[in-house]
């Protein structure tokens, strides 16, 4: 296996993130998604007077995240686990007041450019694409055995690819698909000539897509998004790194309705007075943040992220998370 300290990934709009936290009160940042500790130890350089706990699903990335946060002593504590279940996590693991959560979505780098890991079309390896490996659904399992019906739905869902169908069929035609160079080839099957010599690779959509089940990318942002808005204390706030337009819409959606006014109905078997809802947060971006050209130029993969962030309220009220 490689080494720990070869999960290096650069921190997307890090300036950028690094100002957003800064006019915070003192107490507890929470980075989701820790990664190689890029943004976690940029946050600790620039505020000494907070501490952080850094959670990731990947192992290596918590391995690497506790070598780079090292310096730091006990004000970075760096554990395994998803962002979905956050509040555990801080309730475990965490001291003082949340005055910060971030996430930053997607695969990283380290988890691309490392072909046994089965999240690039670019090298031929086993199909698994597992964020965390102690999962038991895999990309093996994903393309072998859902049915046609699903593939599709997913490709064309989480994929947004309009030749899902046919990217289906030829799947199921071919199974057993036992490499990513297996599925490679299904899919390049399934996609017009014209289409395959020009534009991005043939495969990009669907192996985003195939990733995106394996891991209940866009479930798990809900139910993190969810739990992390009622763990900030007032003045704290939540930033999310998106990189596809899926991810961003949920985000965008779940900031609106946590900002608004307005009366909602009553329940059903109640009098019918509405119910005045009082906003939990204030939107500090009205249209996503993008990275600027030159960090484009440095960080090709950053060209699609786009950085949202909300404050807590004072005035809201405390409330457990909603059911999912």
């Amino acid at each position: 296996m490689e080494g720990m300290t070869d999960f290096q990934h650069l921190p997307v709009m890090a300036r950028e993130v690094v100002e957003l936290l800064g006019p915070v009160p003192a107490g507890l940042i929470v980075d989701g998604t820790v990664g190689g500790g890029g943004h976690a130890s940029l946050i600790l350089g620039a505020r000494p007077d907070c501490h952080l706990l850094g959670i990731d699903r990947d192992g290596d990335a918590v391995l690497a995240a506790r070598e780079r946060l090292a310096p730091y002593g006990s004000r970075a504590r760096v554990v395994r686990g998803g962002f979905e279940d956050i509040a555990e996590i801080v309730s475990a693991e965490g001291e003082g007041n949340v005055m910060g959560v971030l996430f930053d979505l997607g695969v990283s780098s380290p988890q691309l450019d490392r072909g046994s890991r089965g999240f690039s079309y670019m090298a031929d390896a086993p199909l698994d694409m597992r964020m965390d490996a102690r999962q038991d659904l895999t990309a093996a399992l994903v393309v072998n055995e859902y049915d046609e019906a699903d593939l599709a739905r997913i490709i064309a869902t989480f994929g947004e690819e309009r030749h899902a169908r046919s990217i289906a069929r030829s799947i199921v035609a071919r199974r057993p698909l036992l490499t990513t160079g297996d599925l490679v080839a299904a899919i390049t099957a399934a996609i017009p000539g014209r289409l395959r010599r020009t534009g991005p690779h043939p495969a990009r959509r669907t192996f985003q897509a195939i990733r995106m089940e394996v891991n209940r990318e866009l479930e798990h942002l809900e139910q993190g998004l969810d739990e992390a808005v009622y763990l900030l204390k007032p003045e704290g706030r939540v930033l999310v790194l998106a990189y596809h337009s899926l991810e961003d819409r949920i985000v965008k959606e779940r900031f609106r309705d946590w900002s608004a006014t307005h009366e909602a109905p009553a329940l059903p078997g109640l009098p019918a007075e509405p119910v005045e809802r009082i906003p939990v947060v204030r939107t500090l971006t009205r249209r996503a943040l993008r990275p600027a050209p030159t960090e484009v130029e440095d960080n090709p993969r950053s060209r699609s992220v786009r950085l949202r962030a909300a404050e807590r309220l004072a005035s809201a009220p405390l409330a457990a998370p909603r059911a999912s």
